[in-house]
């Protein structure tokens, strides 16, 4: 991935100088491992306490944590994303392991992952080749819409793609190369025994503990996560500039730790080799080059929303 790609006609980018670069660029095994753990370790404290209401007062009860847990667990999709960027962690080792396990948790192969989203950025806002668009919802009423926003149908099909490849063995999708399809058959495969075994647990000892701190939670999630990624490139240009095609939405700080600071996005986009901790330090530097800015994500849902409705009636 190439750093600050701009080619549109007339825009200045301030350039970092290339001591800023490596400077910026430099991994961190510890600010990787505190943020990794952190986000885990209240995915477990919150699990635990559902566990406890759950137990002693009843699902009903529990489900407010529930919601909370949603938020938690479908963040971990941030994890998933600095972790196929390898910039999480300064180790490799310690990328994989993380990536693996927070994919896996939230439902999405990383393997496949990360070469949709190495095409992701290579052709960003291109409609015939950005990944993202081509698998996008494209609602046609406001109740599609809604459905869209609420992310259960992203789920769907990316749990149906995985479960194409693993029972028929093939791979079709562009982004994905020939050589790489068979890891991608052999992972989907991986994760299907896994969540089949999962279940076979759970039906063994008679336990909904899996569903009510884990899965329940995961699909409440989607209706904060799905919003939150409409934000990066809603609305935005369909050009090669990082400055012009994304959007960095101005949040407070526990929204910006859970999401890896990748409210941060142009940031991210124009320069992908810089890690999540150093993102605040370069936004910075660059913050005045910034073209769509979102001032909060509730605010910014209602100017997707309004983009959505604006192609459907247009």
């Amino acid at each position: 991935m190439t750093d600050a790609t701009v080619s549109k006609p007339g825009h200045r980018l301030k350039p970092l100088t290339p001591a800023m670069l490596r400077e910026l660029s430099v991994r961190s095994n510890l600010k990787g491992s505190v943020r990794s753990l952190g986000h885990y370790g209240v995915i477990v404290l919150v699990g635990a306490l559902i566990w406890k209401v759950d137990s002693s007062y009843g699902v009903l009860r529990a489900l407010p944590l529930m919601a909370v847990q949603g938020y938690f667990v479908a963040f971990l999709f941030m994890a998933v994303h600095e972790t196929a960027h390898k910039t999480a962690f300064r180790s490799r080792g310690l990328n994989l392991a993380v990536g693996y396990l927070s994919a896996f948790t939230i439902g999405l192969p990383y393997e496949y992952y990360c070469l949709f989203h190495w095409d992701h950025h290579r052709y960003t806002q291109d409609p015939e080749k950005d990944p993202e668009l081509i698998v996008g919802v494209k609602p046609t009423s406001d109740t599609q819409l809604a459905i869209a926003y609420s992310g259960l149908l992203q789920v769907a099909g990316r749990l149906r793609l995985m479960l194409g490849h693993a029972v028929t063995g093939k791979v079709t999708v562009p982004w994905i190369p020939a050589n790489k399809r068979a890891i991608i058959v052999l992972e989907a495969r991986a994760y299907l025994a896994l969540y089949i075994a999962l279940l076979a647990m759970s039906l063994w000892f008679s336990s909904a503990l899996l569903l009510r701190v884990w899965i329940i939670p995961l699909l409440i999630g989607q209706f904060f996560l799905r919003p939150y990624l409409y934000a990066e490139h809603t609305g935005c240009e369909r050009t090669r500039s990082a400055f012009h095609n994304t959007r960095t939405t101005y949040t407070g700080a526990i929204v910006k730790w859970f999401a890896w600071n990748m409210p941060y996005h142009v940031e991210h986009h124009a320069y992908p080799t810089i890690p999540f901790h150093a993102l605040p330090k370069l936004n910075g530097i660059v913050d005045d080059e910034i073209i769509y800015r979102g001032r909060g994500y509730i605010r910014t849902t209602r100017e997707t929303w309004a983009w959505f409705r604006g192609q459907r009636q247009g």
